[in-house]
């Protein structure tokens, strides 16, 4: 059984009440149709706002105020999560990410212990192997705090849907020392803050791609971290690292890439790229159904 398989068997023994926020896109409603039809999820997509607005979701909009619009099927959708009516929403196949991300702050807010939101994107590899990168749509310059809730985000995004323990690789131009830079200084500052935050993870930094993913290099060029070489949860820079990787990663690599998935959220609402296909938004429906 593959790692996808897996997750559809889950999604199938607990299926979760799942809205698209996509009104008027036929992808949203095949994709709709497609998850009731094989039980893996109950799925339904918003077509008109003003249908789903109860006096439930009216009294959570309104210490929102001007914030809300409850004509937005995407701020109808949020609500429905905030309230418990939906487990996890799935939007962004006609919206842009700033949309999606907007949404879910006004409304679901960043969730107690983590900090900040950010996103990844989880892949599966030809040969099966799961792996995380971050962040890749969300903050555009992430300071060193940003930087290290967004590996601690990201490796539980991994735990959560590789089921094995994450290895963190706080990526950089360098490698323990090899070179000098306040770019470098920031990697290294953040890499010792996800440490304090959370003492248990496995994380390491800085390190070079190269020195992350192939042993032989990392006794090279890192011989005492306990991350390189075997790393599968990368930590980038800055979303010019993050957003270029990850599609090389897809194109290039053939990897099968799932997201961005947002991370942080007081609740379970992701993105989709507006280019996604009906599989798409059925694996994100699946995801959402699994960490809900």
């Amino acid at each position: 059984m593959t790692l996808i398989d897996s997750w559809y068997k889950q999604a199938r023994a607990d299926p979760k009440r799942i809205v698209l926020a996509d009104a008027g896109d036929d992808r949203a409603r095949e994709a709709a149709e497609r998850l009731n039809a094989d039980g893996l999820a109950e799925a339904i997509v918003i077509e008109h706002a003003p249908d789903h607005v109860d006096a439930t979701i009216r009294d959570a909009a309104a210490p929102l105020g001007e914030k809300v619009d409850l004509t937005d099927p995407l701020h109808v959708a949020a609500l429905m999560v905030k309230t418990g009516k939906v487990d996890g929403c799935v939007a962004g196949a006609s919206r842009p990410t700033v949309d999606v991300v907007r949404a879910g702050l006004r409304i679901l807010g960043v969730a107690r212990g983590a900090g900040t939101v950010s996103s990844s994107f989880f892949f599966v590899l030809p040969d099966g192997t799961p792996l995380v990168y971050g962040d890749c749509g969300v903050i555009a310059d992430p300071d060193a705090q940003q930087l290290a809730w967004i590996a601690i985000s990201s490796a539980r995004t991994f735990a959560q849907l590789a089921g094995i323990d994450p290895a963190v690789a706080m990526l950089s131009f360098s490698t323990k020392g090899s070179a000098e830079h306040p770019r470098i200084n920031k990697i290294r500052t953040a890499t010792e803050l996800a440490r304090q935050l959370a003492p248990d993870l496995s994380i390491d930094g800085e390190l070079q791609f190269d020195a992350a993913w192939i042993p032989t290099i990392a006794a090279s060029k890192a011989p005492d971290s306990l991350v390189a070489g075997h790393a599968n949860t990368f930590i980038f820079p800055d979303l010019d690292a993050g957003n270029i990787a990850y599609k090389i990663t897809e194109r290039l690599g053939g990897a099968q890439a799932f997201g961005p998935l947002l991370q942080g959220l007081d609740g379970v609402l992701h993105d989709l790229s507006r280019g996604c296909s009906v599989d798409d938004i059925v694996n994100v429906a699946v995801i959402s159904s699994l960490q809900a």
